[in-house]
C-alpha cells in the first residue's frame, strides 16, 4: 500500500506535469531552508537533505566542527558522536552529522518557510516547463478556445497557458466570441518572470504555408514546393509553388478536386481569396502569371544596381483595372511575390509615349525603318481618340509596336548602365562568393526585416550594398525601426563563411593593398631619401628606432575595394584613375602626405632619433605628437 508521502507526490507530478526529480529537488531545497530559518544558521554552513522516495522520510546532515568541548551544539560535535559517521575524522576536521527528529522540532515560522519555497520552486519549474514545450512548437499551428475579448488583443486558452492574440495579427472583419474555438500561428514565445508570454497569429503569411501543407499531402511530402507567399490578411493572398517531381501539377495538387483543399483553407481564414501560381525560373513569364487573372501583352525587366529591379508590363486596355485591382491590391502583391517593382501600362498608353518621344536617339530610325507601321500606329490612335471602333487586329499592331520600342528603350538604358555594373563586379570579386548563395533567412533578423530584403535574393547583395549602395538599403527598410540597418549589420558580422572562402578572402585583400597605389619612381626616390636614415648619421651607436605595428586586419566583406592610380605621362596636371576618373596631381599628393603616418627626427636634447605620429583625431592640424 503506498504511503501518504507516495500518493501526495505523485498527484503533485502528474498535475504540474513535472518530472520527478524537480520535485523532490523543490522537497529538499523547502527542507534545507526551513532548517536554516528555524535554527537561524549561516549561509556558509553546508546544509543536505535526503528523501526517500517511498516512505517520504527526511534526513537532515549538517556540516559540524569536531572538538573537545561543545559550546555551540548546531556547529560543533564531539569526537565520539563525530566518529559514529566517520570513523577517520580527528579534532578540527568538519563533519556531516545526521540530525534526529528535526523536522517535528521545526515551528510555525519555519513550516511556513517550507511551504514558500516549495510552492516557489515548483511554480519556477512548471514555468520553465511550459516554455521548454512552446518554444519547440514555434511557428507550427495551435488550437485554443477564446477566454476573453477586448479593443486590444484576444486572450486564447491552450490548457496550461494561455496565448494572445494582439489586434495587428487578427484577420480584420473577423469577430470572436467568448468560448469559440480558434485555430491560429505560433508566432513567438517569450520567457518572463510571470511564465512564457505566448503570441499567436492568424494574419501571418506562414499561417498559410501552414494550412497548405496540412491539407496537401504532396507539399507536406516535398513533392511540391512553396517558393513564396504575399499575403493581405482577410483579402487576398498569392503563393507561387513548384513540383519537385516530374508528373505532379502543383497548382492542381494546392486546389484539389473540385476545389475541395483550397475551399477549407478559404474557410478557415474568413473567405479570404488566394491565388496558386505556378513558379516558373523565367522571370517574364513569372511576373506575367504573378498579375493573374489579368491577361499580358508584354513584361520588360529592368535590373538597375541603383534604383532596384523594375518590371515595366503592358497589358491590354479592358485588363488595366484587373491588372492594378482594387486600391493596387493585385500588383501590390504581385510585386510581393516576384519581388520586382511593377509598373504596368496599357498598350495606348504605352503607344502615346512612344509617339511623343520618337525624337529620342534611341527611336529616331523607327521612322525610316519601320515608316509603314509608325503611320499605321499614328492613325489607330487618332482613330481611337475620335472614339471611333478599333479592331483587334489594329490592338494587335499597337501591341507590336509597343513591344518594339520598350525593347530598344530598354537596350538603351542597359548600355547606358554598363560602366556602373563593371564596377559592382569588382566589388564583389573581393567579397566571399559562398555569400551569393546563403539565402537572406540564414540571417538572424525578424521576419519584418527579412519580408523587406528579399528582393536582394542573398547575402552577396546585401554585403556589396554596404560597400558601395547604402542608400538602396535605407529605401527598402525605411518603413521600419531607425536601428533596423544596424541589426542587418550586426547579423552580416555573425554570419559564418565557410573555410574556403574565408582563405581566399585575405589573399584577395592582399592583392588589393598590393595594388591599392602606384607611385612614379622619381617620387619614390624621394620619399625613401627623407622617411630612410641611414646608418651612422647621427654616430655609431644603435638607435631605439620603434617597429611600425601592422594593422588590424577587418572582415573579407567590409574591405573597400582598392583604387590603382596611374600617372599620364603626356599629361602632367591630372592623374587618371582605373575607371577612367581624372583626379588632380595635387590632391594626389595630399593623400601621399596623409598617408604619411610616422616622421623620423634627431631631438638634440637627448641625442636620440625619436619617431613622431600624427593625432588621431587631428585631421584638421598637420602636428605631430611624441609617442
Amino acid at each position: 500500500m503506498k504511503s501518504e508521502f507516495e500518493i501526495a507526490f505523485g498527484e503533485i507530478t502528474e498535475l504540474r506535469s513535472l518530472p520527478r526529480d524537480v520535485v523532490m529537488e523543490a522537497l529538499q531545497n523547502a527542507l534545507v531552508s526551513a532548517y536554516r530559518r528555524d535554527v537561524g544558521a549561516s549561509a556558509a554552513q553546508a546544509v543536505e537533505v535526503k528523501i526517500d522516495p517511498n516512505t517520504g522520510r527526511a534526513r537532515i546532515f549538517v556540516e559540524k566542527e569536531v572538538v573537545e568541548d561543545v559550546l555551540d551544539d548546531h556547529t560543533e560535535v564531539t569526537l565520539e558522536k563525530a566518529r559514529y559517521f566517520d570513523p577517520d575524522c580527528n579534532l578540527g576536521d568538519t563533519v556531516m552529522i545526521q540530525l534526529e527528529g528535526t523536522t517535528k522540532k521545526f515551528g510555525r515560522i519555519a513550516a511556513q518557510t517550507a511551504k514558500q519555497v516549495i510552492l516557489q520552486k515548483i511554480r519556477e519549474a512548471e514555468r520553465q516547463s511550459l516554455y521548454d514545450e512552446y518554444i519547440d512548437r514555434e511557428g507550427d499551428l495551435i488550437t485554443g478556445t477564446v477566454q476573453s475579448v477586448n479593443a486590444s488583443m484576444i486572450t486564447l486558452s491552450l490548457g496550461r497557458a494561455e496565448a494572445m492574440m494582439p489586434r495587428n495579427q487578427q484577420i480584420p472583419g473577423e469577430r470572436y466570441k467568448p468560448h469559440d474555438k480558434v485555430r491560429a500561428y505560433l508566432f513567438e514565445v517569450k520567457n518572463s518572470n510571470r511564465g512564457p508570454q505566448i503570441i499567436v497569429s492568424r494574419s501571418h503569411r506562414n499561417m498559410l504555408r501552414r494550412l497548405l501543407e496540412y491539407e496537401v499531402p504532396e507539399i507536406y511530402n516535398g513533392q511540391v514546393e512553396i517558393k513564396n507567399i504575399a499575403r493581405e490578411a482577410g483579402y487576398r493572398s498569392k503563393v507561387a509553388v513548384a513540383a519537385l517531381q516530374e508528373g505532379i501539377d502543383p497548382v492542381g495538387a494546392c486546389v484539389g478536386m473540385r476545389g475541395i483543399r483550397i475551399q477549407n483553407i478559404v474557410k478557415e481564414l474568413h473567405d479570404e481569396k488566394i491565388d496558386v501560381i505556378e513558379w516558373n525560373p523565367n522571370q517574364e513569364q513569372f511576373i506575367a502569371k504573378a498579375l493573374s487573372p489579368s491577361r499580358v501583352s508584354g513584361v520588360y525587366l529592368e535590373d538597375d544596381p541603383d534604383a532596384g529591379r523594375t518590371a515595366v508590363v503592358i497589358v491590354p486596355d479592358d485588363q488595366l483595372s484587373l491588372a492594378i485591382g482594387r486600391e493596387g491590391q493585385n500588383a501590390r502583391l504581385a510585386a510581393k511575390l516576384t519581388g520586382w517593382r511593377i509598373d504596368i501600362k496599357s498598350v495606348t498608353e504605352a503607344v502615346a509615349d512612344a509617339l511623343n518621344n520618337l525624337d529620342n536617339p534611341a527611336l529616331g530610325d523607327l521612322k525610316v525603318q519601320s515608316a509603314s507601321m509608325v503611320e499605321d500606329v499614328q492613325r489607330i490612335i487618332e482613330k481611337k481618340n475620335a472614339n471611333k471602333t478599333v479592331m483587334p487586329e489594329e490592338y494587335n499592331t499597337l501591341a507590336r509596336f509597343a513591344d518594339v520600342v520598350e525593347r530598344r528603350l530598354l537596350a538603351r538604358r542597359d548600355a547606358a548602365r554598363q560602366a556602373r555594373v563593371a564596377e559592382i563586379n569588382a566589388v564583389k570579386a573581393t567579397l566571399p562568393q559562398r555569400a551569393f548563395t546563403l539565402p537572406i533567412t540564414s540571417l538572424e533578423l525578424p521576419d519584418s526585416i527579412i519580408e523587406m530584403l528579399q528582393p536582394l535574393e542573398n547575402v552577396g547583395e546585401i554585403m556589396w550594398r554596404f560597400l558601395i549602395d547604402e542608400d538602396r538599403l535605407r529605401y527598402l527598410l525605411k518603413d521600419l525601426p531607425d536601428d533596423s540597418l544596424m541589426r542587418v549589420q550586426a547579423a552580416l558580422d555573425k554570419i559564418v563563411i565557410p573555410e574556403d572562402d574565408a582563405v581566399a578572402a585575405p589573399e584577395a585583400e592582399t592583392d588589393s593593398v598590393v595594388e591599392a597605389e602606384v607611385i612614379p619612381v622619381d617620387e619614390q626616390v624621394a620619399e625613401s631619401e627623407d622617411d630612410v636614415v641611414p646608418s651612422g648619421a647621427f654616430g655609431d651607436e644603435d638607435l631605439p628606432i620603434e617597429a611600425p605595428q601592422p594593422a588590424k586586419p577587418a572582415a573579407a566583406w567590409k574591405e573597400k575595394p582598392a583604387v590603382t592610380y596611374t600617372e599620364d605621362e603626356g599629361d602632367e596636371e591630372d592623374v587618371e584613375l582605373a575607371d577612367g576618373k581624372p583626379v588632380s596631381k595635387e590632391k594626389s599628393k595630399k593623400k601621399k602626405e596623409r598617408l604619411q603616418r610616422r616622421q623620423l627626427i634627431f631631438d638634440e636634447e637627448i641625442g636620440q632619433v625619436i619617431a613622431k605620429r600624427r593625432r588621431k583625431g587631428g585631421r584638421g592640424t598637420d602636428e605631430w605628437d611624441d609617442e
